[in-house]
């Protein structure tokens, strides 16, 4: 607020007049609510010269859908969700995947940049989309910690055990960071375990109708899944370690009992930013 921003009582009243409008929500639902509610969609106060941009995680399904509907009213769509989590958007250091026509995209970078370090076009509409669902997929496996978690019950200390697998070839700096919040027992939420088996969900049922196969990636849900459904969906992603990873009897590193945090609930981005005119008219 204090940078000059302006709450409107709608997505449709926050999208009157914009030249980009930008949502962030949970899921399929979420965006629906956001652009295409009866009452209170944004598409319905879309200008023929917007530019928008959903940067939620959602499915490919639904991305097509909601491109078509933009497009109608002559509007320009990009879908752009970034990899991060909280300590990146307050930095603004997201990594932005996006898709879509390249001219829109070289349109709408600049604006990306002011919450992103890193914007990488992927191709057409869907393609960033389907790219996060890929990240999700990688960073899912690491997260669960399986080995970490045999080593530790074999004896060995895991802060020995993750400063040596941190260090070796086939660490990631994700997977690196996210042991080090398992070593530290740091549980607050950054990236949610319900919020992971959503993603997971929709990448695997896109391979399943598009006759691919994702085992591991199918594997990895079925664990964020047991974690969301005994009560942890709220709780940070490296959580999940708790179901490998637990106290012995005497006492070890690791926690025997979930910490609790008591967040807000997600709320949509909607942030109207002016631009030049008829930058996003092609043909």
């Amino acid at each position: 607020m204090e940078a000059g921003a302006t709450i409107r009582e709608s997505p449709r009243e926050a999208a009157r007049g914009a030249d980009f409008v930008m949502s962030m929500v949970t899921d399929d639902n979420a965006s629906s609510a956001v652009w295409t509610d009866p009452e209170t969609g944004a598409i319905a106060g879309l200008s023929p010269d917007a530019t928008v941009i959903e940067m939620s995680t959602v499915s490919p399904d639904w991305i097509a859908s909601l491109s078509k509907r933009v497009t109608a009213t002559g509007a320009c769509f990009l879908d752009a969700p970034a990899a991060g989590t909280l300590p990146q958007a307050e930095n603004r250091q997201l990594i932005f995947f996006v898709g879509g026509d390249e001219e829109v995209f070289e349109i709408a970078k600049p604006v990306l940049g002011a919450m992103g370090g890193t914007i990488h076009h992927i191709g057409p509409i869907g393609y960033g989309l389907l790219f996060k669902l890929a990240v999700n997929g990688l960073l899912a496996v690491q997260i669960i910690a399986e080995t970490l978690g045999l080593l530790s019950k074999s004896g060995l200390d895991p802060s020995k055990a993750m400063d040596i697998l941190a260090t070796l070839p086939i660490a990631s700096p994700a997977g690196s960071g996210m042991g080090k919040l398992l070593i530290q027992r740091d549980f607050e939420p950054r990236f949610k375990i319900g919020l992971m088996a959503k993603d997971l969900r929709y990448a695997t049922e896109t391979a399943k109708a598009r006759q691919s196969d994702l085992p591991v990636v199918g594997s990895a849900r079925k664990v964020f899944e047991a974690a969301r459904d005994s009560g942890a969906a709220d709780d940070n992603v490296t959580a999940v370690a708790n179901s490998t990873i637990e106290a012995d009897e005497t006492g070890g590193d690791w926690p025997s009992q979930r910490l609790r945090y008591n967040l807000p609930p997600l709320a949509p981005l909607m942030l109207p930013v002016r631009r030049p005119k008829s930058l996003c008219r092609f043909g």
